[in-house]
């Protein structure tokens, strides 16, 4: 099926030329009088198979059997009936399961996980947190360790891609409503109403195509260094997996391993640091309520959109469609959000790294060969900067790796994962520039924080650290790193 397997749009001016102009344009597949102005109509009589007939989906869907034909009325039907959020969510899980089904470039298709698959993952991930336990001081966060298939992985990780794509989604659902011509404002109602169904089923193309295009590269649940999965359930995906090692000369059951090192690491972060996921999910959140959608950009694609050419439409949102404001809270969003990312895959990099250098050969192969696939704008930027508009910049892994590798040395395991209680003793961006400075900057005395923190969960002591700033002039420190 092609990209938007629907077309509409405004429509097109009168013709200069008259009653000519209006037959060519007939014959073009356009030519919808007003009352019809979102190039809709009832089967006529010219048949759906005719060009020339007066019937607007001849040039749509005239070149469909019966059965597809059905189905393209049916997801139509679906599109202008739709009365939910900004996302027509169950269009984005049906074309992403569509996605999915269709199999990836290389020709590798999706297949139901079976029970030596499921045993090898469960396996892989129990031997990964008895490994873990030597490079990290945070216990394991995984309850339970599942082997999903590509559309497992959909189904599991909408509701996280849900809360990342809503914000933004609302956006252009209303700038689609404020882009109605004038002489239409007497219709304002139900007109507002189409276009924010069409809107919600635009978004739920583009994000079931995206989101069915990644679960054909991820490996796990959490390869974009957010929780996307169920909280306390390590997942890989066997049939990617495979994939993903098989030019890499290195035996399956070592890069299994590997990875369920990383998914293992990931879920005892967000397990153990209760704050992260909503700091993340409110970076992103705060990214995208400073996105403003260029509505002429906009107005112009809607009135001029031609049903022949759908993918149209779907263009123009992935490109220049999302401007971000130059605003220092928009800035102080996309820098809180790409430094947490870097900080969060960093740690992993690092305390996976400890864990497997001892134990695995292929440990630095495998290492740089996951660098290098973020490096190159691999699934998470490109995913992101299509749903979002946002772009990250993987360059930052290597500077947080470095930097939680020098934290280790000079504090220990630990003294590193300490930094973890509260979001303020973390790493600036600035730090990321110097990570030696940072190390050796400050020596603070974790131990006496912990017992400080836990005499205060038991109730033995009334007075609480302040965490909001560091253990001297932290304040002070923070502002002079920013150059302020």
């Amino acid at each position: 099926m092609s990209d938007t397997p629907f077309g509409f749009g405004l429509p097109p001016e009168e013709p200069d030329d008259g009653d000519e102009g209006k037959k060519k344009d007939q014959e073009s597949g356009g030519g919808q009088g007003p009352s019809n102005p979102f190039g809709f109509g009832l089967p006529g009589a010219g048949g759906f198979g005719s060009p020339g007939a007066d019937n607007p989906f001849a040039a749509m869907f005239g070149s469909l059997s019966p059965n597809d034909l059905g189905a393209a009325f049916q997801q139509l039907g679906q599109m202008l009936s739709y009365e939910g959020g900004p996302v027509n969510w169950d269009m984005a899980k049906q074309i992403a399961r569509q996605t999915v089904s269709q199999g990836t470039a290389d020709g590798t298709k999706d297949a139901s996980v079976g029970p030596t698959d499921r045993t090898a993952v469960q396996e892989a991930v129990r031997l990964a947190d008895l490994w873990l336990d030597d490079a990290t001081s945070l216990p394991s966060g995984a309850g339970t360790a599942v082997a999903w298939s590509r559309a497992e992985w959909v189904e599991a990780t909408l509701p996280a891609w849900q809360e990342l794509v809503d914000p933004v989604a609302e956006r252009v659902g209303n700038a689609m409503g404020d882009v109605l011509p004038e002489e239409m404002q007497a219709m304002a109602g139900p007109l507002i109403g189409m276009m924010r169904s069409m809107g919600g089923a635009m978004f739920g193309t583009q994000i079931g195509q995206a989101v069915g295009v990644l679960a054909g590269e991820v490996v796990g649940s959490t390869d974009i260094g957010l929780p996307l999965g169920p909280a306390g359930k390590a997942a890989l995906l066997p049939v990617n997996i495979e994939s993903f090692g098989k030019d890499l000369s290195v035996p399956q059951e070592e890069v299994r391993l590997y990875l369920a090192l990383r998914e293992a690491a990931h879920q005892r972060l967000f397990a153990h640091v209760p704050w992260l996921r909503s700091h993340l999910f409110g970076a992103v959140d705060g990214y995208a309520r400073g996105i403003k959608v260029d509505t002429a950009k906009l107005e112009d694609v809607v009135g001029q959109f031609d049903p022949q050419n759908p993918e149209q439409l779907q263009d123009a949102l992935q490109q220049g469609m999302f401007q971000p404001e130059d605003t220092p809270e928009q800035k102080a969003a996309l820098a809180r959000l790409e430094t947490a990312l870097a900080l969060v895959e960093g740690w992993v990099d690092a305390v996976v790294h400890a864990a497997a250098k001892p134990r695995l050969s292929s440990a630095d192969a495998l290492r740089e060969t996951l660098r290098r696939r973020r490096a190159s704008g691999g699934p998470a930027e490109q995913t992101f900067a299509t749903l979002i508009g946002l772009e990250l910049r993987p360059r930052r892994l290597r500077d947080a790796s470095r930097l939680w590798a020098s934290l280790t040395d000079a504090r220990g395991v630990d003294g590193r994962d300490a930094l973890w209680h509260h979001p303020d003793m973390l790493p600036t961006a600035s730090d990321l520039d110097d990570p030696d400075g940072f190390v050796h900057r400050e020596q603070i005395d974790f131990s006496e924080l912990d017992k400080m923190l836990g005499e205060a969960a038991s109730g033995g002591s009334t007075g609480k650290p302040d965490l909001s700033k560091g253990p001297e002039d932290g304040e002070d420190r923070r502002k002079d790193d920013d150059g302020e």
